[in-house]
């Protein structure tokens, strides 16, 4: 395809013309090829090339390095995951969970590290992370959390509970009563990031082939119309688009998540909204939204609300949604009056990102040697880095901390087949926004929402 800037606002803004590298010429050999050049495939690269820089690493991507998540995603590198720290305790155990959240933590500072070693300008702004409450029931689901966090053993800074004055002097939405900030995240320019990584591990001896679609995964072997690539060491790093790989139909749920950029904002509207350290923020609503001030002065803002396509179908033109994009507008004209009735958009898009049947994200090796990292749920741009170390130690054989973490070699059930997999994931979704509009009206926590939580383990 064409047109690679209009994918997204972060894409539009980066220093290069987005020309594809050529295409894998023919058949080769390797010691380790990835298929996919998004933060996974390319941080598996990464340190695979700095721990051994006589292997043989080739990547091979369908279109260009960052088209997908990657490319287009929020700009929190944090330290989420997926799966929260009770569901985690509950299944592998009090330390075992605390060393994943530890670990998640230090990715990024990780990450920071690298940019700054690699001179990726990508707008790193270690500002931590803001999730507003705007009403009492979701002041108790902060509340909740913060005392979540203490008991499963995370520090008092790790995560803090703000009072109304607190959370307002930080990001000063309409009728915030409080709400939690955790220093554990930085906003980041996400292209960029994915840009100047894939420059990074080119000068570091990978071979990166653009324009190359896999059609099949095997053990031994990645395909493509081009040529065959063989090595020992085969990594599927292909998160949404997963399902698009023979026998991955039901790995993942390709979901959609959607944007909007407004235009630079003045001084005087900033000084209204706040974010001053580039905070990202979120609020405590069941449908997820999310948000940041960027470099240039905008409001990189974001949610779900997009629906679930039957067959898990991914294709371009299910980037917009006319519908959640007007949603988006009225929302953050909802959290910040200044910005009028329905903010001042210049860029709308979206694109997939994977979700496991558990709500799992895990990364592996097994014996045949294909390797395989993903099922972010949209917390991948810290995961993947962490995923991309991990990888790397279980290709060569590291026995490390990295390597015994819990979402090592775990296995996703798969999801349903049609059609109940699409009533089942457009189901939970409606539920989730009629918990938020019920939760208004009462006041009163929604109760089917929170079973839902529970059965995703949540």
């Amino acid at each position: 395809m064409t047109g690679y800037r209009e994918l997204s606002y972060w894409l539009s803004s980066v220093d290069e013309p987005l020309t594809p590298r050529g295409a894998l010429p023919g058949d080769r050999d390797a010691d380790v090829v990835i298929v996919g050049a998004g933060y996974t495939g390319l941080w598996t690269a990464y340190y695979l090339a700095v721990a051994d820089p006589t292997l043989r690493i080739t990547v091979l991507e369908a279109e260009i390095a960052g088209y997908g998540a990657s490319g287009r995603n929020g700009g929190w590198c944090s330290a989420l995951f997926p799966t929260s720290l009770p569901a985690l305790a509950r299944r592998h155990g009090r330390d075992r969970a605390l060393a994943m959240q530890r670990a998640m933590q230090e990715t990024v500072r990780e990450v920071g590290r690298v940019v700054a070693a690699e001179g990726i300008d990508c707008d790193w702004q270690p500002g931590g992370t803001v999730v507003l409450a705007r009403s009492e029931v979701q002041l108790g689901r902060a509340r909740a959390a913060v005392a979540e966090a203490r008991a499963h053993g995370l520090a008092d800074d790790d995560l803090v509970l703000l009072d109304a004055a607190q959370a307002a002097g930080r990001c000063a939405a309409e009728g915030v009563r409080g709400g939690t900030y955790t220093p554990h995240c930085a906003a980041v320019h996400p292209a960029r990031l994915v840009r100047g990584l894939a420059e990074a591990v080119e000068r570091r001896g990978v071979t990166l082939f653009e324009r190359t679609p896999v059609t099949a995964v095997r053990p031994g072997a990645a395909v493509t119309p081009h040529g065959t690539v063989r090595a020992p060491v085969v990594v599927r790093a292909t998160e949404g688009y997963t399902p698009g790989l023979p026998g991955q139909r039901r790995a993942v749920a390709p979901v959609y998540s959607l944007m909007v950029a407004t235009e630079p904002l003045p001084e005087e509207t900033w000084a209204r909204i706040g974010l001053a350290e580039r905070e990202t923020f979120s609020d405590y609503r069941h449908v997820i939204i999310y948000g940041q001030r960027t470099a240039d002065g905008r409001l990189a803002f974001g949610g779900r609300g997009a629906p679930y396509h039957f067959g898990s179908r991914v294709t371009p033109g299910h980037d917009r949604e006319p519908r959640v994009f007007a949603a988006l507008r009225r929302v953050l004209g909802e959290l910040f009056p200044v910005l009028g009735p329905e903010a001042p958009v210049s860029h709308a898009w979206g694109g997939p990102l994977g979700v496991a049947r558990d709500w799992s994200a895990s990364v592996g090796l097994d014996r045949s040697g294909l390797g395989w990292a993903g099922g972010y749920v949209g917390d991948g741009v810290g995961t993947s880095n962490l995923a991309g170390r991990t990888l790397a130690d279980l290709i060569r054989g590291e026995e490390s901390d990295l390597v015994r973490l819990p979402w090592v070699n775990h296995r996703s059930p798969r999801w349903e087949p049609e059609p109940l997999r699409w009533l089942a994931v457009n189901a939970g979704l409606k539920l989730m926004f009629s918990a938020d509009r019920a939760e208004a009206r009462s006041g009163r926590p929604s109760r089917r929402a929170a079973a839902f939580s529970r059965l995703l383990g949540h």
